[in-house]
């Protein structure tokens, strides 16, 4: 029976799809503006454009196409495409912008720009009719050299828009006019080959903006290359052979080929396919690519391994787990993209201020032009002061000043193993005051550990050959106190679990003692007729086991979950960046306040249960502060949503990790600093890169109106403040 009205009706409405587009064509921050106003006229939709990345991110709804998405960017004057979802073996990629195509324009010009500025600077060097000369070398500038600025203008203007390249053509066309009208009037006055100064020709001022703007242009086009790069080498990591085991022997297919549950083989020196557990073999596996971490990891049988990392010994045989775009490689790639797409609101007023801002310059270029022409009676000098008004005008420098400073950052940061989701994100950071941290996996290591033992050495590998056989994490943590052939040495019988908190067995050393071993908690032992001396048992924020041998209480040993190495440390330059650190775990109080003493936290909230954690964050944000939660568990997934910003240690879950705005990919917590760090300093670049737009063009504007400003003068000027952006923006490449 086929599915009719009835069953498409019990169908759970679809979710909204996000879908990522090229653009081509966008040259200054009015294009992306006027973009992103066209998409987000469409219902259902809510996009963001990124200028130096020439894209946009898009979150449509169900009933919105693909086609609709490309029609209203192609509305607005420009092209765009469909970035082709990934294939199921793959990771995200990055577009390749080019900038050559400008090289050959830049190179023509300035061959035939350089005798204009020249002769025209010297006022013809003696050569007769030199005017002619100039504007001989000049129009293959003006017209070819030019012509990306007129077609983008072109595209605007059926789009019904103005851009930077509008300012720009304007100013170049009406100069290059006025330059031809006054030889066309001197030829007809008689003035062939000896021209009077007083047929004033402006060919200089125009060769030389375009030169300068194709000059900033090509440096601006690398500079979104070089913004990619640390993105692109992120995704050049991944393997793109693998050799999997299948019946008929081992076969090197390409790595988009290879599903997960596939079994395939990792030999000394090659990169780890994709993310996977180990079923054979022992190596140690270098996992600095990806961690920070230089010293390479032991894995045997059951441990897991991450794509693109190195096996640098043994040969290992792995079980894929996951592929394409489910692997850790390929989500902290979508995690750097996401991040270099989005706006923080800062960017979002320089955005609207923009907008309007090309219109205005229009307005104040035309009143140039009247007020020198009907109160100074000089149409000549109006149209020069004008004309530099509209060229010096140009906001290209706004576009590019959060846009390229997120791309550095965020690439920098995923080389240092810090992924920012958002630029927001690196926002709100500045108002952070308060930083709650989950105490296990966070501030300590995650795992049981023997910090204390009152055992003589042989009883200490006879309790822990004993405990080797049981599963339990404190009993694992007894087992990994010996060396694995000490405890080898004894033999072990007659193992068993006790009801309550304990085990017993039989052991067998090697010179071929019999002893009757029983481990739990102290009372346990009483239970079972052991004297266990109260003034022995240690007073320590641990969890004591208790250890009889044949009857005799042999002593006691101290398990207690240490701390990570790096705490300390971090915990203090957090101080340094004006936030209280507050402990939170689930986990006693006294062990709570023995590692927040340790560490230098003085505000501990103790036996609080997963649901209490948000109840935590939202009582302290309550008191007024801005607070950010650190969790690698799926118990601090809620607390870490609710936070104003959340981190999630890599180590963590996946819950953790996919609720957080931070990530950190090595298990480090001295990277939380750094990720602040970071982040605040990247907002100190964006400011001051808005800061320099905006005082360049509220200052400049007036100066050109008043004819104080050459045009020539104008155009470097304004190449110069966008090259001035995107090298600032590139410091953050340096930091450390």
């Amino acid at each position: 029976m086929s599915a009719g009205p009835a069953a498409d009706r019990t169908r759970p409405a679809e979710q909204p799809r996000s879908v990522d587009l090229d653009i081509t064509g966008m040259t200054c921050a009015s294009c992306s503006g006027r973009i992103e106003k066209k998409l987000n006229r469409l219902d259902g939709v809510e996009a963001t454009v990124n200028l130096p990345l020439n894209s946009a991110r898009v979150t449509a709804g169900p009933d919105v196409t693909d086609e609709q998405l490309t029609a209203a960017v192609e509305k607005a004057g420009y092209s765009a495409t469909v970035r082709a979802p990934m294939a199921p073996g793959r990771g995200p990629e990055v577009v390749d912008y080019d900038p050559r195509h400008l090289r050959p324009r830049l190179i023509g010009s300035a061959i035939l720009g350089l005798p204009v500025v020249v002769i025209s600077m010297g006022m013809g060097l003696g050569i007769p009719g030199w005017q002619w000369l100039v504007a001989a070398l000049s129009l293959p500038v003006v017209t070819w050299g030019a012509w990306p600025f007129y077609t983008a203008a072109y595209k605007a203007a059926r789009g019904r828009s103005t851009t930077m390249d509008t300012l720009v053509s304007v100013g170049v066309i009406i100069a290059t006019v006025v330059s031809l009208t006054a030889l066309a009037r001197a030829a007809a006055a008689g003035h062939l080959w000896h021209i009077p100064h007083n047929y004033h020709v402006w060919f200089e001022a125009a060769v030389a903006i375009i030169v300068f703007l194709l000059t900033g242009r090509l440096i601006e086009e690398r500079a979104k290359g070089r913004a990619t790069e640390a993105l692109r080498e992120l995704l050049s990591l991944g393997a793109t052979e693998v050799r999997v085991i299948r019946d008929d022997g081992e076969v090197e297919v390409p790595i988009e080929n290879l599903a997960a549950g596939e079994v395939f083989r990792v030999r000394p020196g090659e990169k780890v396919a994709t993310d996977g557990e180990v079923v054979s073999g022992h190596s140690a596996v270098d996992e600095s690519m990806l961690t920070g971490e230089s010293v390479p990891v032991e894995v045997g049988p059951g441990d897991t391994v991450t794509g693109a990392t190195i096996n640098t010994s043994g040969s290992l045989t792995v079980r894929a787990t996951r592929v394409g775009a489910e692997t850790t490689l390929a989500q902290m790639a979508e995690l750097v993209t996401r991040a270099q797409t989005g706006k923080p609101p800062v960017q979002r007023l320089a955005d609207r201020i923009s907008a309007v801002f090309v219109p205005i310059v229009f307005v104040i270029a035309a009143a140039t032009l009247l007020i020198w022409g009907l109160a100074a009676g000089s149409w000549s000098g109006g149209l020069i002061a004008a004309t530099t008004v509209l060229i010096i005008a140009c906001p290209c420098a706004l576009g590019l000043a959060t846009p390229t400073a997120v791309a550095v950052s965020s690439g920098r940061g995923s080389q240092l193993g810090i992924l920012v989701s958002g630029p927001e994100v690196m926002e709100s950071t500045r108002r952070l005051d308060t930083i709650v941290l989950d105490k296990t996996g966070t501030v300590t290591e995650g795992r049981m550990q023997v910090t204390e033992s009152q055992l003589t050495d042989n009883d200490l590998a006879v309790a822990a050959a004993v405990e080797g056989h049981s599963e339990h994490p404190i009993a694992q943590a007894v087992a990994a106190a010996v060396p694995a052939e000490q405890r080898g040495a004894v033999e072990i019988s007659d193992f068993a679990n006790i009801p309550g908190g304990g085990v017993r067995a039989n052991a067998s050393t090697a010179s071929g003692t019999a002893h009757e071993v029983l481990i739990g908690r102290p009372d346990l032992l009483r239970e079972h007729g052991i004297d266990v001396p109260a003034a022995e048992v240690p007073d320590l924020p641990a969890t004591i086991v208790a250890v009889g041998i044949d009857g005799r209480f042999a002593g006691c040993i101290a398990v207690a979950d240490a701390l990570k190495d790096s705490a300390i440390a971090a915990i203090k330059q957090l101080r340094e960046l004006g936030l209280e650190p507050i402990l939170l775990t689930g986990d006693n109080v006294r062990v709570a306040e023995a590692v927040a003493s340790e560490v230098g936290i003085e505000r501990v909230h103790a036996d609080v249960r997963p649901d209490g954690k948000v109840e935590v964050v939202s009582a302290l944000q309550a008191e007024g502060r801005s607070v950010a939660m650190v969790g690698d568990g799926v118990n601090d997934a809620a607390a870490l949503t609710q936070a104003d910003i959340g981190l999630a240690m890599g180590s963590g879950t996946d819950t953790a990790i996919a609720a957080s705005d931070i990530t950190l990919v090595r298990d480090d917590l001295a990277q939380i600093p750094q990720a602040i760090r970071l982040s605040r300093r990247t907002l100190a670049i964006i400011r001051g890169n808005l800061f320099w737009a905006f005082a360049y063009n509220t200052a400049a504007i007036p100066v050109a109106a008043l004819g104080l400003l050459n045009p020539m003068i104008a155009g470097a000027a304004m190449a110069l403040s966008s090259v001035f952006v995107v090298l600032n923006s590139l410091r953050l490449l340096r930091f450390r």
